[in-house]
């Protein structure tokens, strides 16, 4: 029997991912056009986020952390003409887009650092030191009677 790690980001995106389809069923569409592909991964140092928004310009790039949520927002705007004006066919998304992650317990949530290069956006989050578990010693305290009964 393999053993799987669990990944809670995962079954995260799943929901989040069902939820909208249902709300697209019910409402006819929601606000965003596209969700872009993101890796989530930990190293001894920090969690680390990769998401990949090609074709943006990083200053259409909002990252909010609030709850320990991690929200990035931005809008890939189409701006490309075609001298003839039509197309045959056209397969990359545009539009607005939100993306909402937890952040696992024991990231520094405000000292994260973004960097965007080459069409990818990059999020480092520091985790804290582990807290190392403190042994605390038992001392034997006399009761009051046996402290009156020794004056």
């Amino acid at each position: 029997m393999a053993i799987i790690r669990w990944d809670p980001f995962r079954e995260m995106t799943q929901v989040q991912n069902q939820l909208n389809r249902i709300v697209d069923q019910v409402w006819g569409g929601r606000q965003e056009s596209w969700l872009p592909a993101i890796d989530v991964f930990d190293t001894r140092e920090a969690v680390v986020l990769k998401a990949e928004l090609a074709g943006m310009d990083p200053d259409d790039i909002q990252i909010e952390v609030e709850d320990n949520v991690l929200t990035i927002k931005g809008e890939r705007k189409f701006e490309e003409e075609v001298d003839e004006g039509r197309y045959y066919r056209v397969e990359r998304r545009f539009g607005s887009f939100q993306r909402s992650l937890a952040l696992p317990q024991g990231v520094k949530a405000d000292e994260i650092v973004a960097g965007y290069e080459d069409g990818i956006l990059t999020l480092t989050a520091p985790k804290a030191p582990e807290q190392k578990s403190q042994r605390i010693e038992v001392k034997a305290q006399k009761s009051v009677a046996a402290k009156k009964t020794e004056s």
